[in-house]
């Protein structure tokens, strides 16, 4: 038997080519359906106005979605922390011009008091409910909490034109009146959101502290007084 070629490649040089056989193709990618639904969803090129219009419309319908609390994925699917920064903006505008403003008196607390309660309280609650089993991720729990803000919002508006009449017991009472249905507002609302990411034997653990979070709030809407 002879020996085998040590060469690696030989007998290539053998190989022919028939004449019929293509030798050239084309290399370009043919449009198809995917990428007209990429196109369809780019929004490289779109304009500015667009943009922000399709924010503040997304923006409003998770305000939609806190107003009529139901178990729905909305406020969890497409998360934004735009209307919880509005709300904490608009809540401690709200609470200027208090008592705590002057060195005399204590009362509500400063704008940057709001924010520090306002966000390091959501930060704790999102901790908690992902250490005992939460499914949602850290930012879907923010949004949910920040946006559940909203009724108290609204009461600190209501209060300080009720107080505008006065401060006394009647004023106190509709005030009183305000501020709870709006924690209660609050909560059932959160909790609506956020029942179906908790482990079915530790939900009570999880409600408890974004009571005692809605809890502060309301009495700081509920106590603060306009400075004389």
């Amino acid at each position: 038997m002879a020996a085998a070629d040590s060469r690696p490649f030989a007998g290539l040089s053998d190989v022919s080519v028939p004449e019929d056989v293509p030798v050239e193709g084309d290399i370009s990618v043919p449009l198809g359906s995917s990428a007209g639904r990429d196109d369809e969803f780019s929004t490289l090129d779109e304009p500015v106005r667009e943009t922000v219009l399709r924010d503040l419309q997304a923006v409003g319908k998770k305000f939609v979605h806190v107003l009529y609390p139901q178990r729905s994925a909305a406020l969890l699917r497409d998360w934004d922390l735009w209307g919880p920064l509005l709300l904490c903006v608009a809540l401690a505008l709200l609470l200027q011009g208090g008592a705590a403003d002057t060195e005399e008196t204590q009362g509500g607390p400063q704008f940057a008091e709001v924010f520090v309660i306002v966000w390091f309280g959501s930060l704790i609650i999102t901790l908690n409910s992902k250490l005992l089993g939460g499914t949602i991720s850290f930012f879907q729990s923010l949004c949910v909490l920040g946006y559940c803000i909203m009724p108290l919002t609204v009461a600190m508006a209501v209060c300080r034109i009720v107080l505008v009449a006065g401060s006394g017991t009647v004023s106190f009472a509709v005030r009183l009146v305000v501020v709870t249905a709006s924690f209660g507002w609050s909560t059932f609302a959160s909790t609506a959101f956020l029942a179906d990411s908790q482990p079915a034997n530790r939900k009570a653990l999880v409600v408890y502290p974004v009571f005692l979070f809605y809890f502060v709030i309301g009495w700081i809407v509920l106590t603060f007084s306009p400075s004389e």
